[in-house]
Formats: C-alpha cells, sequence, structure tokens
C-alpha cells in the first residue's frame, strides 16, 4: 500500500507522462507470467516505449488533469498501459505481441487527440513506421530520376532508337 505522499507523487508522475506522451495505449495483462511480462517490457524499451502497470483509482486521478481524460474508463482490472511517441510502433508491438500471447488484451487508447478502440489501434498497427515511409517516399523519388540519367546516359543510337519507337505510336 501506499502513503499519502507516495499517492500525491504518483498522481504528479502519471500526470506528468501523460502530458508529454503523443500515445497512450491501454491493456489488460491479467494471466501473463512474470517471463511474458518481462519480454514485452524489453521489447518496448528497445524502441523507448514505456510499460507500466498502473493502479486504476490513482491513475484515474492522475488522468483528470491532462489531455487523454477521456480513456479513464478503461482502466479497470488488472490494466498497463504503453506510453510512447511513437503510435505506430508500440501499437505494433502491442498487436503482434498479443497475437503471440492471447493473455494480452488491448483495450484501447489516444493517440495526440484522437481516441482509439481496439480496432483503432491494430489500424494503426498496420502503418509504416516513419523510417519505413521515409524510405517509400526516397524510393519514389529515386525511380524517376534515375531514368532520366539511364536515358541521358545511354548511347546516341539507343535514344534514337527510342525517338523511333515513339514516333510510330
Amino acid at each position: 500500500m501506499m502513503n499519502k505522499n507516495q499517492k500525491k507523487q504518483y498522481i504528479e508522475n502519471m500526470t506528468s507522462q501523460f502530458d508529454k506522451t503523443e500515445a497512450v495505449i491501454v491493456t489488460h495483462y491479467q494471466g501473463l507470467t512474470v517471463a511474458q511480462l518481462d519480454e514485452l517490457r524489453k521489447q518496448m524499451r528497445e524502441h523507448g516505449i514505456q510499460f507500466k502497470i498502473t493502479n486504476n483509482r490513482i491513475t484515474k486521478l492522475a488522468l483528470e488533469k491532462t489531455k487523454c481524460k477521456e480513456i479513464s474508463n478503461l482502466f479497470t482490472g488488472p490494466t498497463a498501459v504503453a506510453l510512447s511517441e511513437d503510435a505506430i510502433t508500440s501499437a505494433k508491438i502491442l498487436t503482434k505481441f498479443s497475437k503471440e500471447n492471447e493473455n494480452l488484451k488491448i483495450l484501447g487508447g489516444i493517440m495526440g487527440t484522437d481516441i482509439l478502440d481496439v480496432a483503432g489501434v491494430k489500424n494503426v498497427a498496420t502503418l509504416p513506421s516513419i523510417d519505413e515511409a521515409r524510405a517509400k517516399i526516397v524510393g519514389i523519388l529515386r525511380t524517376p530520376a534515375q531514368k532520366i540519367a539511364s536515358i541521358l546516359l545511354a548511347p546516341a543510337s539507343k535514344i534514337a532508337i527510342l525517338a523511333l519507337e515513339k514516333s510510330k505510336k
């Protein structure tokens, strides 16, 4: 049990974390072993994501003063939260882990100002990460430049053949 000062500190700490993070995903973890929870925490830490088991009553008090207050109804039962700056990565990790371990249940969350239900979290998990999106954009931008460069570097005979073929169409 926490004493009054510990509760006050917990509320202040959680309020600060809820306000600072871009994404909060709420889960039920009942039935997971300590080893499974440790594995999940390890995967989350590798991506800079905090995964915390919460005290629901006190966490709801902390939520009252934050942008995340709309998700306080999710805090019932054995609850844990993922707090991160990257909603896509945390959603991907939790979705994958919940498929492998049926005892982890995703309840919903918040991304920026958008409230997410279970389906919303799973949809976010299908989005490409920031790095994947950047790689796709670079690939798209490089392709036309490579084609132009290959045409310009081609011998004059190939350019003439290409022009002849285009004129026939």
